[in-house]
């Protein structure tokens, strides 16, 4: 089924929006290692008919690749016309350059095994050798997004502003919290002074406290949740660096922040994008956790060295004289 003229207007207007906002830049033939991941970032975004062709491009990108314009056009219920505009909404001239593009991305997906039943349901009676096939290829697949969405100019920013602020306050809620208590656990064993906060009273608090060359590091997959907009928007008010984890560069929290760190997800059954977001999440934290320590080497061997010591008491003894 095609859809109505009037569908289009509204769909130009949209992509017209898209092409104009610089806050992604075009792809190109050249950076078409991350086609997917762009349509799936501006899905949320897409209406109507773009959205019904974005949804079928990530359903099948392999018969993507493979379909003539009609052919797209026909399997989303749109038009030829609208998967032009979709080919502009994503950087692309026309459609070859869009077919050329998703075809070396899932090329490369089969060619290192990512495609291992990504997007097949688990159901309750698949032995665990399934499962843990699709939970691999399934991370594998959002970690190697994350890597093509990242920007390394901002996680070199964001170490360097940690790396120099007498305070880091980390706000998250649910399971980006426990994402946050991993860096907030790193950070301090090199002697960064760093806070997570869960609770919303106390992290405002905090967050009023903040000072110009303080760092403060809101964490959301959606971009959307409400206690860290606003955590994160008290610290801008007073003067901090503000940092934002998330999966949708033009969330709320997003704009707010001074510099945005990316990451990209891959669903599964059991797992939607806010929890499949976790393991993205920490590989993006670790680098900038290491980005921090590169830049203060001394202070982070000293550090080490000292929270070693104070722990070896600790652990347990290896020789056999003080087994029980």
């Amino acid at each position: 089924m095609v859809e109505p003229d009037v569908d289009g207007t509204a769909a130009t207007a949209v992509v017209d929006a898209l092409v104009r906002d610089q806050t992604l830049p075009p792809l190109t033939m050249n950076n078409s290692d991350g086609v997917l991941v762009r349509v799936r970032t501006l899905l949320p975004e897409f209406t109507g008919a773009l959205q019904r062709v974005a949804e079928q491009v990530l359903t099948d990108p392999a018969a993507a690749s493979r379909a003539t314009i009609v052919e797209l056009a026909e399997r989303s219920g749109t038009s030829p016309a609208t998967v032009t505009r979709f080919c502009r909404a994503l950087g692309f001239d026309g459609y070859a350059d869009l077919r050329l593009g998703i075809a070396a991305e899932t090329g490369r997906a089969r060619a290192s095994g990512w495609t291992v039943d990504i997007g097949r349901e688990v159901q309750p009676n698949d032995p665990l050798e399934r499962v843990l096939g699709q939970i691999m290829a399934a991370d594998t697949r959002a970690m190697h997004d994350t890597a093509s969405l990242l920007d390394l100019a901002e996680v070199e920013r964001a170490a360097v502003a940690i790396a120099a602020a007498p305070r880091v306050n980390i706000f998250g809620a649910s399971g980006s919290a426990l994402v946050g208590e991993e860096m907030q656990f790193s950070l301090h064993r090199i002697g960064v002074a760093a806070w997570a906060w869960t609770d919303v009273h106390n992290g405002l608090a905090s967050a009023a406290l903040s000072r110009t060359g303080d760092v403060a590091l809101g964490i959301s997959h959606s971009g959307e949740t409400g206690e860290t907009i606003e955590l994160l928007a008290e610290a801008s008010s007073r003067g901090a660096t503000t940092i934002a984890l998330t999966s949708f560069p033009r969330s709320p929290l997003a704009e707010l922040a001074d510099l945005v760190l990316l990451t990209a997800t891959q669903a599964t059954t059991f797992r939607p994008d806010a929890l499949s977001a976790r393991h993205p999440q920490l590989v993006v934290l670790d680098l900038l956790y290491v980005a921090v320590a590169q830049r203060t080497h001394e202070r982070s061997h000293a550090a080490f060295q000292r929270t070693a010591q104070a722990v070896h008491g600790h652990k347990a003894v290896k020789d056999g004289s003080s087994a029980p």
